[in-house]
């Protein structure tokens, strides 16, 4: 018998193994907006939104001076950063763009809309937000019909602060 995770249960953070640190930390915080709330001097940092211990750990400890792992091997495919809606969205979405951060797609999933890049360590990183529940796309039997659409990054950038 199977038995489901209680509903309440999240992943709270990632830890993400980096080459060089400061150029991870400049991404994360000076791009995306996170704040450093600990530096283990050039092995780790952890950075959080919101003043939360860490939602993203980045370190060295097996990395320094690495390299991305090469297509066709195992690993994280990439980590999902949920942003509360639609306008705190697009303003990640300018700050990719005032950056020149190459974005490598945009998807509507019907359940959210998303974001996906690479952080300077070519790590996959997907930016979203969900839409309210009661709008995800369900088939005729009730289930989660989820979708790969389009999503108009122009129109997007339009709704930033």
């Amino acid at each position: 018998m199977t038995r489901s995770l209680h509903p309440d249960v999240r992943i709270g953070h990632v830890h993400l193994k980096v080459a060089d640190l400061d150029r991870a930390i400049v991404f994360y915080e000076g791009v995306l907006g996170f704040d450093v709330v600990q530096r283990l001097g050039q092995q780790a940092a952890f950075l959080s939104a919101g003043g939360y211990h860490h939602h993203i750990g980045l370190n060295t400890w097996e990395s320094r001076g690495g390299t991305p792992a090469p297509t066709g091997h195992t690993g994280l495919y990439h980590v999902a950063i949920l942003y509360p809606d639609r306008s705190t969205l697009a303003d990640a979405l300018r700050r990719l763009v005032d950056a020149g951060v190459p974005i490598d797609g945009a998807a509507d999933h019907g359940v959210s809309e998303a974001i996906y890049l690479r952080d300077p360590d070519g790590n996959g990183v997907e930016l979203y937000r969900d839409r309210p529940e009661a709008d995800w796309p369900r088939d005729e039997r009730g289930q989660l019909a989820m979708t790969t659409g389009a999503l108009d990054l122009h129109a997007l950038l339009r709704e930033a602060p």
